[in-house]
């Protein structure tokens, strides 16, 4: 997969990730509002230090399979947002292993809820992501509807629960041009 270093929207500029933007992050992720849905075990930041590392731990996870993006207005520079596509992990015994399938995401801060930013911008990653794949998913906790309308405002499909990713039963959505079939992982491979 080849993710453009910087990909550009009508308002948005989608950008790597830069040492200064510790302030923004440690704002970002400090937040309950926004961390309440990340991860196995959602927890906010609560020392700066820890966006620092954070931000250079996305940077060295960045490959041909993963892209972590900054997202900030175009006309000011503001970043309001992050966006993400990195391979996600399959249910299963600690340490979880690969499943096969690339997981798009994004994370932004309250601030800028409500003005289309989250889906203009994941919608620009997730056309760069499907020149090279023929899938992409999104999981979501059952409660956030708020991700659910984006991932359905950037032409994915509702498949619906799921505990194939993560060991957490999640809503999961896959690109719209996917053939309807099973949620996990095993069930594709079992097609095969």
């Amino acid at each position: 997969m080849h993710i453009p270093i910087e990909l550009t929207t009508e308002r948005l500029e989608l950008r790597p990730w830069r040492d200064d933007d510790a302030a923004f992050a440690f704002d970002l992720y400090s937040r309950w509002e926004v961390a309440r849905f990340l991860g196995r075990a959602p927890a906010v930041l609560t020392d700066p230090a820890d966006a620092v590392r954070r931000i250079a731990r996305l940077r060295a996870l960045e490959d041909d399979l993963r892209a972590f993006r900054v997202v900030s207005v175009a006309a000011t520079g503001e970043p309001v947002g992050t966006v993400m596509l990195q391979p996600i992990p399959a249910s299963g015994p600690e340490p979880l292993r690969p499943s096969g399938d690339t997981e798009i995401g994004w994370h932004f801060h309250p601030d800028h809820w409500g003005r289309g930013y989250a889906a203009e911008a994941a919608g620009a990653l997730l056309a760069a992501a499907l020149r090279d794949l023929d899938r992409v998913v999104a999981v979501t906790y059952p409660e956030n509807a708020a991700s659910q309308r984006v991932c359905e405002r950037i032409g994915m499909r509702r498949v619906g629960p799921t505990d194939a990713y993560y060991n957490v039963r999640m809503e999961l959505f896959v690109t719209a041009t996917e053939e309807p079939h099973g949620d996990t992982p095993a069930a594709r491979s079992q097609r095969r």
